[in-house]
């Protein structure tokens, strides 16, 4: 498998008008990537999966971390699955972020993958038996939509960016599909991410 598509990929999303800096437009950007990322077609997004799964287990061995933050696939976002697999049978240790406050940074939970599993009061998947451990010194970023610069877009609630502003800070490694590049400006309260990999590198 290449990694590049055999359908291309949309243009990137531009910024729909001067409000894409208001509070407003990003709800419209939001909008707009996630109805891109719904229409992905199953066998295509299966693929484009597997290729950014490959990737990330290629950046691994270059820049291997015993412990990993990785997150469990909403809304159609990459399922990684198989390489979660990879990671552990390597001898990672992986953890699931956990909601502790809605205006908290995210806690991190010990992982198997096959492990039974609940949703939490905010309909998030996280392991049945709860063991609390310490922020990874790396993460997996899901990514609705990313820029240029490197700054993601997520769903507004600023989890992720809280998270990062506590030290130390780990390194972070974003995870979107490549059509859900666009351009918005980023907050003083954004933090760039190290790496972004997506099916096409």
């Amino acid at each position: 498998m290449t990694g590049h598509p055999r359908i291309p990929c949309a243009p990137p999303v531009p910024p729909a008008s001067d409000a894409s800096e208001t509070a407003a437009g990003k709800a419209a950007l939001r909008g707009a990537l996630a109805a891109r990322r719904g229409a992905i077609e199953p066998v295509q997004k299966a693929a484009w999966d597997a290729a950014i799964g490959a990737r990330l287990l290629a950046w691994w061995r270059a820049q291997p971390v015993a412990a990993l933050g990785v997150y469990w696939p909403l809304r159609g976002e990459a399922d990684l699955s198989v390489a979660y697999y990879e990671l552990a049978r390597a001898g990672v240790r992986l953890a699931l972020p956990v909601v502790l406050a809605r205006d908290a940074a995210l806690g991190f939970a010990d992982w198997r993958p096959g492990e039974p599993m609940h949703k939490d009061a905010m309909g998030v998947a996280v392991p049945a038996d709860l063991r609390m451990v310490a922020t990874p010194p790396a993460l997996l970023v899901p990514c609705l939509g990313f820029n240029a610069q490197g700054y993601r877009l997520g769903y507004g609630g600023g989890y992720y960016d809280r998270t990062l502003a506590v030290p130390p800070r780990p390194r972070t490694v974003g995870i979107a599909y490549a059509c859900l590049a666009a351009q918005f400006p980023s907050a003083p309260h954004d933090v760039a991410l190290d790496r972004i990999i997506t099916e096409r590198g």
